[in-house]
């Protein structure tokens, strides 16, 4: 066996090694837990001005923790360490109307334990920080402003406001789940609906 052959077999075990190595660092930062985030929203319209209906929630946020790999199933299966801590939440916002304008997204913390494969729980989100409304793009809506949007030159803005919720399994794997929730601002028109 000539020199560069030895050389050649090393350099095969070796890469073989990596990739054996890498494949087991995949898996373990795969997440056996998928959260899903359904949203059972009350509120589609927002009055600005306030009035009838502006009382209450946008709606409630559900949050569900899935096994999506359970392995053999023939053999007992331990969940407990498939339970998720939830420790932040972040909200950002897509405008859907052709503006660009947004409010600040921001990030809060948050202390919750969801049980996998449990019926989910019901968290209460800020949906918005204190002073957005007062700000671009709603300000513009107020009828001493123009009573329009100067991008869009709509009466209205419409954005989805996109709620994202982190956390970690018990066993220390990071997950997430995030969800959707279209909504439709205006000024004196009507109450929130």
């Amino acid at each position: 066996m000539t020199k560069s052959m030895r050389v050649a077999r090393i350099a095969l075990v070796a890469l073989l090694g990596v990739l054996v190595f890498s494949c087991k660092e995949i898996n373990r930062q795969s997440a056996p837990v998928q959260l899903i985030l359904t949203t059972d929203q009350t509120l589609f319209t927002l009055d600005l001005l306030g009035g009838t209906g502006c009382n209450q929630a946008i709606g409630t946020v559900n949050i569900r923790a899935i096994i999506l790999q359970t392995g053999n199933e023939n053999l007992p299966l331990d969940t407990r360490f498939d339970d998720v801590r939830l420790d932040r939440y972040e909200v950002t916002y897509i405008r859907t109307d052709g503006g660009t304008l947004i409010p600040q997204p921001f990030v809060k913390s948050m202390s919750d334990l969801i049980t996998t494969g449990g019926t989910g729980t019901s968290t209460p989100f800020i949906a918005f920080p204190p002073g957005a409304f007062t700000q671009a793009p709603f300000v513009a809506l107020q009828p001493n402003n123009g009573g329009r949007d100067p991008e869009t030159g709509k009466n209205v803005v419409q954005m989805d406001l996109v709620l994202t919720v982190f956390g970690q399994t018990l066993a220390g794997e990071r997950v997430s789940g995030s969800t959707r929730i279209p909504l439709t601002f205006c000024f004196n028109c009507g109450g929130c609906r």
